[in-house]
């Protein structure tokens, strides 16, 4: 477990020790151990405070998400109910306040790990602004080390989960594609080619991983397979859109087809300076960084 938070975060109150966890299925743990939530409406009415922690999350909003839309009349009331249990089940009634118009779940900075996971990209952010590429990779590597599947997997039935899932997907998928980026960057193509084999496969539309893909394979010697997998994701964007690539893939198959200076490894070069976007490290792609 974490250290205390130290800084009240409002009227000298501070949190008990519990860290709660979303990247991966709904877990909530304290100073004992796993903390035993109730039933699935119990466990989705965290889930709803969570993605909103530590701001108010009306009571319409919990009885929309928590009945699908179809609140019955006695909503207010089962939300009520929901929420004083769920103070009891996490042994500090004052971690949700009620404030107008429903309940606000107030966190300490450490506590929830998608706040871990955002401050670990923030810093590998401004370590590739300071040029060092490795401490970067480390922190992307460390931050990506926080997902325990996919989030919220035991709610993934609820509209409300599949919303936000969506959204924490993409934020974990550009994480990896960064610390890849960065890995390149370090020289470990040959590592990296397992790895990004299985994502491709995983994902045969994301045409950053293909590229990654292509000059790992490239730098390691198999200029053959490198153009195998550009035409596979070019298959794969015609079949199921009937749109080519976009041009930074054209110009890495391009690259790779003359043999572009471009493409070896210069260990002298660190990965460009990252720039934020939102909470997530944006980072120019060894695809973008193809020139003509």
């Amino acid at each position: 477990m974490r250290s205390p938070p130290t800084g009240p975060l409002s009227n000298g109150y501070r949190p008990a020790v519990v860290e709660y966890r979303i990247l991966g299925p709904l877990e909530v743990v304290g100073e004992r151990g796993p903390v035993q939530l109730g039933g699935p409406r119990q466990r989705a009415t965290l889930a709803i405070l969570l993605l909103g922690a530590n701001r108010v999350v009306s009571v319409e909003r919990l009885a929309d998400d928590l009945y699908r839309g179809a609140a019955p009349v006695t909503a207010v009331t089962q939300v009520q109910r929901q929420v004083s249990e769920l103070r009891k089940a996490l042994g500090d009634a004052r971690s949700i306040e009620t404030r107008s118009p429903g309940y606000a779940l107030r966190l300490a900075p450490g506590q929830l790990d998608l706040e871990r996971f955002e401050r670990l990209t923030e810093q590998a952010a401004r370590s590739l602004l300071a040029r060092d590429t490795g401490l970067a990779a480390d922190l992307l590597r460390e931050a990506l080390g926080i997902w325990r599947g996919a989030a919220l997997a035991d709610l993934a039935g609820e509209p409300f989960a599949q919303i936000a899932t969506g959204r924490l997907e993409e934020l974990r998928l550009a994480a990896l594609e960064q610390r890849i980026d960065a890995d390149l960057a370090l020289g470990r193509h040959s590592e990296l080619i397992g790895e990004l084999e299985s994502l491709v496969a995983e994902h045969p539309l994301r045409e950053r991983l293909a590229a990654q893909l292509m000059l790992a394979l490239y730098r390691s010697g198999r200029q053959t397979q490198a153009l195998d997998a550009y035409r596979r994701t070019r298959e794969a964007l015609v079949d199921q859109f009937g749109i080519e690539p976009a041009p930074a893939l054209h110009e890495r198959q391009r690259a790779i087809l003359s043999h572009d200076p471009s493409l070896d490894l210069d260990r002298d070069r660190p990965v460009e300076a990252a720039e934020r976007k939102g909470a997530v490290l944006v980072v120019p792609s060894e695809a973008e960084a193809v020139g003509p």
